[in-house]
């Protein structure tokens, strides 16, 4: 049976327990999202946002797809306006956009817009690496290997979502320890913008393989503080995303 949500019909999978699968209208039932945890502290922006985003970052709420906040909101048990404020946020991070006459939308993302983003990424991550091993202290160094080494189990268990948001915020910590409060913030908002597609990037398990040891090679360089085989992995991880990416776009 098909169920739907914001405008798009979806039915239950193994993987993931909901899919996405065609454009037509159909009835909401909230047994199709019983998996989904329903916010216990309602006042709490940060929850709601949480949740709303990885929706997004699993394709619960697929590209393209208007965010009902009537039907999200009973999903996650939520109000309009904690909701509201959620949605500002994640227009703000380039995860969604307001459509005249439509709303909200999870934003839908070309494979230009993702070459572009990651060029600017590459050249922020790889500043950051160089600045970060020549003067972070020994502690910061340890604590992106400690957050390596956690993203590691979760590898080793198959739990992606938790792998990825470690993921993720190793490349954060490759750029905030190097000091530099501007390229932080740069990099935080490009980083936002693409991490749908970054995370169904590794859905096939040999691209995942490949993107874990690429990793191992960066933490290798790191220990070291050998800033440029850091900076060379880290563009050659870069530009491998594209080809990770683009098939399933």
């Amino acid at each position: 049976m098909l169920h739907a949500i914001c405008g798009v019909n979806f039915a239950p999978c193994a993987a993931t327990g909901i899919r996405f699968v065609t454009e037509n209208d159909a009835a909401l039932t909230s047994d199709s999202f019983e998996d989904v945890p329903r916010i216990v502290r309602r006042t709490l922006h940060s929850e709601v946002l949480n949740q709303l985003r990885d929706m997004i970052i699993e394709g619960r709420l697929a590209p393209g797809a208007r965010i009902n906040e009537g039907q999200i909101g009973t999903i996650l048990g939520v109000s309009r306006t904690p909701l509201r404020e959620a949605i500002k946020s994640l227009v703000s991070e380039g995860l969604v956009e307001i459509a005249p006459a439509k709303g909200a939308i999870v934003r839908r993302f070309t494979e230009q817009d993702l070459i572009e983003i990651l060029q600017v990424l590459k050249v922020i991550e790889q500043l950051g690496v160089r600045l970060t091993c020549a003067q972070a202290s020994d502690e910061t160094i340890a604590g992106i290997c400690d957050l390596h080494d956690r993203m590691m189990k979760l590898y080793k268990a198959g739990n992606r979502l938790e792998y990825f948001k470690l993921n993720q915020a190793i490349h954060t910590s490759f750029v905030q320890a190097s000091g530099n409060a501007v390229l932080a913030e740069m990099h935080e908002t490009l980083q936002a913008r693409i991490k749908r597609l970054r995370y169904v990037g590794n859905s096939e398990p040999s691209k995942w393989a490949r993107a874990v040891a690429e990793h191992e090679e960066m933490i290798a360089a790191l220990k070291k503080r050998d800033a440029n085989r850091l900076a060379e992995v880290v563009g050659q991880h870069l530009d491998a995303t594209v080809d990770r990416v683009k098939d399933v776009m």
